[in-house]
Protein backbone atom coordinates (compact mmCIF):
# COMPACT_ATOMS: atom_id res chain seq x y z
CA UNK A 1 0.00 0.00 0.00
CA UNK A 2 1.30 3.15 -0.72
CA UNK A 3 1.40 5.58 1.73
CA UNK A 4 2.02 9.31 0.35
CA UNK A 5 -0.64 11.57 1.67
CA UNK A 6 -1.44 14.79 0.02
CA UNK A 7 1.32 16.65 0.43
CA UNK A 8 3.71 14.20 -1.22
CA UNK A 9 0.75 14.08 -4.39
CA UNK A 10 0.47 17.79 -4.90
CA UNK A 11 4.24 18.13 -5.20
CA UNK A 12 4.13 16.14 -8.62
CA UNK A 13 2.32 17.16 -11.98
CA UNK A 14 -0.95 15.23 -11.42
CA UNK A 15 -4.03 17.08 -10.11
CA UNK A 16 -5.86 15.94 -7.26
CA UNK A 17 -9.69 15.65 -8.57
CA UNK A 18 -12.47 16.07 -6.21
CA UNK A 19 -16.25 15.81 -7.72
CA UNK A 20 -19.23 15.38 -5.08
CA UNK A 21 -23.04 15.00 -6.51
CA UNK A 22 -25.38 17.47 -5.29
CA UNK A 23 -28.95 17.03 -4.73
CA UNK A 24 -30.98 20.24 -4.87
CA UNK A 25 -33.22 20.97 -1.46
CA UNK A 26 -31.25 18.12 0.55
CA UNK A 27 -30.34 21.13 3.09
CA UNK A 28 -29.42 18.29 5.49
CA UNK A 29 -26.09 17.24 2.95
CA UNK A 30 -25.67 21.00 2.45
CA UNK A 31 -22.31 22.06 3.16
CA UNK A 32 -20.59 18.16 2.94
CA UNK A 33 -18.92 19.02 -0.10
CA UNK A 34 -17.34 22.23 0.33
CA UNK A 35 -16.36 21.23 4.24
CA UNK A 36 -14.63 18.09 2.32
CA UNK A 37 -12.27 20.31 0.12
CA UNK A 38 -11.68 22.32 2.86
CA UNK A 39 -10.45 19.87 5.30
CA UNK A 40 -8.59 18.46 1.61
CA UNK A 41 -6.59 21.86 1.37
CA UNK A 42 -5.69 21.55 4.87
CA UNK A 43 -4.21 18.12 4.75
CA UNK A 44 -2.43 18.95 1.72
CA UNK A 45 -0.96 22.59 3.69
CA UNK A 46 -2.34 25.51 1.89
CA UNK A 47 -2.02 28.71 3.63
CA UNK A 48 -5.17 29.62 6.29
CA UNK A 49 -5.68 32.30 3.30
CA UNK A 50 -5.93 30.56 0.42
CA UNK A 51 -8.20 27.60 2.46
CA UNK A 52 -10.34 30.25 3.59
CA UNK A 53 -11.34 31.88 0.19
CA UNK A 54 -11.72 28.58 -1.29
CA UNK A 55 -14.15 27.08 1.48
CA UNK A 56 -16.62 30.15 1.44
CA UNK A 57 -16.30 29.88 -2.72
CA UNK A 58 -17.07 26.35 -2.13
CA UNK A 59 -19.87 26.63 0.42
CA UNK A 60 -21.86 29.57 -1.52
CA UNK A 61 -21.48 27.61 -4.80
CA UNK A 62 -23.07 24.42 -3.41
CA UNK A 63 -25.54 26.12 -1.74
CA UNK A 64 -26.29 27.66 -4.62
CA UNK A 65 -27.16 24.49 -5.90
CA UNK A 66 -29.27 22.78 -3.44
CA UNK A 67 -31.13 26.09 -3.38
CA UNK A 68 -31.56 26.58 -6.81
CA UNK A 69 -30.76 23.75 -9.01
CA UNK A 70 -32.36 20.51 -9.13
CA UNK A 71 -29.52 18.33 -9.45
CA UNK A 72 -25.32 19.27 -9.67
CA UNK A 73 -22.26 18.64 -8.83
CA UNK A 74 -19.25 20.50 -7.79
CA UNK A 75 -15.92 19.62 -8.40
CA UNK A 76 -12.53 20.85 -7.20
CA UNK A 77 -9.49 20.69 -9.44
CA UNK A 78 -6.38 21.03 -6.86
CA UNK A 79 -2.81 21.51 -7.66
CA UNK A 80 0.41 23.49 -6.56
CA UNK A 81 -0.77 26.77 -8.20
CA UNK A 82 -3.98 27.00 -7.96
CA UNK A 83 -7.43 25.27 -7.18
CA UNK A 84 -10.96 25.38 -9.58
CA UNK A 85 -13.84 24.78 -8.45
CA UNK A 86 -16.71 24.10 -10.52
CA UNK A 87 -20.05 23.74 -9.73
CA UNK A 88 -23.00 22.59 -12.41
CA UNK A 89 -26.48 22.54 -11.84
CA UNK A 90 -29.92 21.47 -14.10
CA UNK A 91 -32.08 24.34 -12.19
CA UNK A 92 -33.58 27.17 -14.05
CA UNK A 93 -30.99 29.21 -14.79
CA UNK A 94 -29.87 32.86 -13.97
CA UNK A 95 -32.15 35.54 -15.80
CA UNK A 96 -29.94 38.26 -15.46
CA UNK A 97 -26.55 37.64 -14.23
CA UNK A 98 -25.21 41.69 -13.62
CA UNK A 99 -28.19 41.44 -11.31
CA UNK A 100 -27.42 38.10 -9.44
CA UNK A 101 -24.38 39.55 -8.67
CA UNK A 102 -26.06 42.64 -6.69
CA UNK A 103 -25.15 42.35 -2.98
CA UNK A 104 -28.73 41.37 -1.33
CA UNK A 105 -30.49 40.28 -4.93
CA UNK A 106 -32.47 36.74 -4.14
CA UNK A 107 -34.41 34.20 -5.72
CA UNK A 108 -34.50 31.76 -3.04
CA UNK A 109 -37.96 30.95 -1.95
CA UNK A 110 -39.51 32.57 1.34
CA UNK A 111 -39.19 29.25 3.14
CA UNK A 112 -35.65 28.82 2.26
CA UNK A 113 -35.14 32.47 3.56
CA UNK A 114 -37.44 31.88 6.44
CA UNK A 115 -34.52 29.40 7.31
CA UNK A 116 -31.74 31.73 6.73
CA UNK A 117 -29.99 30.70 3.58
CA UNK A 118 -31.21 32.89 0.65
CA UNK A 119 -29.55 35.75 1.23
CA UNK A 120 -28.66 37.05 -1.99
CA UNK A 121 -24.90 36.96 -0.94
CA UNK A 122 -23.51 33.85 -3.18
CA UNK A 123 -22.38 34.60 -6.16
CA UNK A 124 -21.03 38.27 -4.40
CA UNK A 125 -19.24 36.38 -1.95
CA UNK A 126 -17.48 34.12 -4.40
CA UNK A 127 -16.84 37.27 -6.70
CA UNK A 128 -15.14 38.48 -3.72
CA UNK A 129 -13.13 35.59 -3.09
CA UNK A 130 -11.94 34.38 -6.78
CA UNK A 131 -9.31 35.36 -9.03
CA UNK A 132 -11.34 34.81 -11.51
CA UNK A 133 -15.16 33.96 -11.69
CA UNK A 134 -17.19 33.01 -14.45
CA UNK A 135 -20.62 32.48 -14.88
CA UNK A 136 -22.47 30.43 -17.84
CA UNK A 137 -25.92 30.19 -17.20
CA UNK A 138 -29.11 28.66 -19.75
CA UNK A 139 -32.46 29.94 -18.72
CA UNK A 140 -34.78 26.51 -18.17
CA UNK A 141 -31.44 24.33 -18.58
CA UNK A 142 -28.94 25.41 -15.91
CA UNK A 143 -25.80 26.86 -15.02
CA UNK A 144 -22.19 26.64 -14.33
CA UNK A 145 -19.75 28.46 -12.29
CA UNK A 146 -15.86 27.89 -12.72
CA UNK A 147 -14.15 29.42 -9.75
CA UNK A 148 -10.32 30.25 -9.43
CA UNK A 149 -8.30 31.19 -6.48
CA UNK A 150 -4.78 31.46 -7.38
CA UNK A 151 -1.92 30.38 -5.03
CA UNK A 152 0.28 32.79 -4.26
Amino acid sequence: MDKKGPKEQLTTSKDINLQYAIKGLDLLAAGEASSNIKHTLQLIGFSPAIIRKAAIAAYEAEMNIVIHGRQGFLKAVINPKRIELIAEDTGPGIHDIDLAMTEGYSTAPDYIREMGFGAGMGLPNIKNCADELTIDSSVGKGTILRIIINNY
